[in-house]
């Protein structure tokens, strides 16, 4: 009897990464995307020039930010005025999108342009994923010091430094993929941000590989809270000082992100805060559920913001006279990067 050779270890993995790619494209089908993104043209090699100059480009290209262990790109957007306090929001793209369609959708440069902040958009790219998902599902992606997170630090760090952006004005925000690699810098590097916003995301650790991801993303992973918070504390090497405040955003009607992954993420962060559920308070909203949970100092440290008809995307007000909408931006009438800055990235 005769028998096939196995796989080899490479056909094996190219053969899963087909099956990934399509699986992927395949639990995206809402919004009638077609093709994947074109990759974003090629940004201009940052060189020496007026502060003015580097300010009217839209999003920058910065090289040499560091070892970038990940292979990702770094680009920034700095204002022609910057305002006092110098403030860094750090922006995560989710799957299928550039930093460049994100932030025409999201409208970010347009408020760091009016409010005087600095933005960071690190931006995958197609040899890590061609889906363009941030590989939050790798271990040795999100591990700490290592991987694709290595490089989102590294670029904070050389954007801080290089702005003058002093370490309690950082901020975070993901959607999707790029919210669960937002959980992953929240769980690892809890002393480089103040808050974070994890919008349609899940929480960190829920997957160990691309099948069980998907798995994930359709079902939840069930754990109690006190494993979630483990995973956290896991992943901190406990030398770490602060607590940044989590702002979870999620659509009741997300058909791509089930709505358990919101309330496990709830989970994750309240036991690792060690604050009840029950301290929670509920705050008016007339098309979900809003809840926030405060610090000793009434700092809100944990919010949970649910949208009852909010499919998968970032919620974004409504533009009239824009042409092209971008994937995944759900115009209605909130906006999470608004909300994101006035509760927690507006100065006092």
């Amino acid at each position: 009897m005769r028998f096939k050779n196995p796989l080899s270890p490479l056909s094996a993995l190219l053969k899963g990464q087909r099956r990934w790619r399509k699986m992927v494209k395949d639990a995206f089908p809402v919004f009638g995307l077609g093709d994947l993104p074109k990759a974003a043209p090629k940004a201009k090699k940052r060189v020496a020039t007026s502060k003015a100059a580097t300010a009217r480009a839209s999003l920058v290209e910065v090289h040499a930010f560091g070892s970038n262990p990940g292979r990702l790109r770094m680009l920034e957007f700095v204002p022609a005025l910057r305002r006092d306090p110098p403030t860094l929001v750090v922006v995560l793209h989710g799957c299928l999108q550039t930093a460049a369609q994100f932030d025409k959708g999201s409208g970010w440069s347009r408020m760091a342009r009016e409010k005087g902040f600095v933005l960071l958009y690190p931006e995958q790219t197609r040899q890590n994923n061609q889906n363009l998902c941030f590989n939050w599902f790798r271990p040795s992606s999100v591990a700490r010091d290592r991987g694709e997170l290595m490089s989102i630090r590294q670029m904070v760090d050389h954007c801080a430094t290089r702005h003058n952006i002093p370490k309690d004005r950082i901020f975070l925000q993901g959607l999707s993929a790029g919210a669960a690699m937002a959980g992953a810098l929240l769980a690892n590097y809890p002393d480089v941000f103040v808050a974070g916003q994890i919008v349609a995301g899940l929480p960190f650790g829920a997957a160990r590989d691309a099948m069980s991801a998907l798995h994930v993303m359709k079902s939840g992973a069930r754990r109690s809270a006190r494993e979630w918070g483990d995973l956290v504390r896991a992943a901190r090497d406990g030398s770490e000082t602060r607590r940044p405040a989590v702002s979870i955003w999620h659509g009741r009607a997300d058909s791509v992100v089930a709505i358990a992954n919101a309330e496990a993420t709830l989970a994750q962060w309240l036991d690792v805060y060690g604050l009840d559920f029950e301290a929670g308070v509920t705050r008016p909203a007339t098309d979900g559920t809003s809840m926030v949970w405060k610090d000793e100092k009434v700092r809100v440290l944990v919010e949970y913001r649910i949208i009852d008809a909010l499919d998968h995307g970032l919620p974004v007000p409504v533009r009239r006279g824009t042409a092209g909408r971008q994937p995944y931006m759900l115009e209605g009438a909130n906006s999470a990067p608004k909300q994101f800055y006035q509760t927690f990235i507006r100065p006092a």
